[in-house]
């Protein structure tokens, strides 16, 4: 028997977007698009009746700013997968979106393949951006609220793979260490970039341009 695809749902209020978007990530054979919508609330009303596995949402609709809707999706269904699709670049609106459990950020003058291939790496358990918003986040200066972050080059190689979405266990296997040695590695991470866990992590090193 066939496993089922992942789901996916749409939220744009441009209904030439959502069109656009449906029969061009139609065509793609990872993913099966459900369902879209206009409005925020309408596309929380379908969640909370209906299992969806990602979320492609706008982060301006004419009911509801993204960021809120992300948090909402996420406090709704923990596991739904929420990626920002967006025409704004600025750098407080990608950490804000993380912050509130966004697994990714696209920009609408992405690709439709990028697009396509954003959200399977998000189906992998990644974080993921797409081309332009890593540009912007890699250029940006290191220093926080907090100071000026110092990582280690390997503190730093490690991060970059905790961001991948890579296991403890296959980090100490690409960069021969042992599993208790990036474990240690990943908990001066946490501290030095007051992280709580790795979500948050990824959130603040996004945040401060370390990714």
């Amino acid at each position: 028997m066939l496993k089922p695809k992942p789901t996916l749902v749409l939220a744009d209020d441009h209904p030439i977007i959502i069109e656009g978007l449906t029969k061009l990530l139609g065509k793609n054979e990872g993913f099966e698009i459900i369902a879209s919508f206009t409005n925020g609330q309408d596309l929380l009303t379908y969640i909370k009746k209906n299992p969806v596995n990602i979320t492609l949402i706008d982060i301006i609709l004419p009911d509801i700013n993204g960021m809120i809707l992300c948090k909402e999706i996420k406090r709704i269904a923990p596991d739904t997968i929420v990626i920002a699709l967006s025409n704004h670049l600025e750098r407080s609106a990608i950490t804000k979106m993380l912050e509130n459990g966004a697994n990714g950020y696209i920009l609408k003058d992405a690709s439709i393949d990028e697009i396509g291939n954003c959200i399977n790496e998000a189906l992998e358990g990644k974080i993921t951006f797409s081309k332009g918003v890593t540009d912007v986040i890699t250029k940006s200066p290191s220093k926080t609220k907090w100071g000026l972050i110092k990582l280690t080059s390997r503190e730093s190689e490690i991060l970059k793979l905790v961001a991948q979405g890579l296991t403890a266990s296959k980090i100490a296997e690409i960069l021969f260490l042992s599993k208790f040695t990036v474990d240690n590695h990943k908990k001066n991470l946490l501290q030095k970039l007051h992280a709580k866990n790795i979500a948050e992590l990824i959130s603040n090193a996004t945040g401060q341009g370390l990714l």
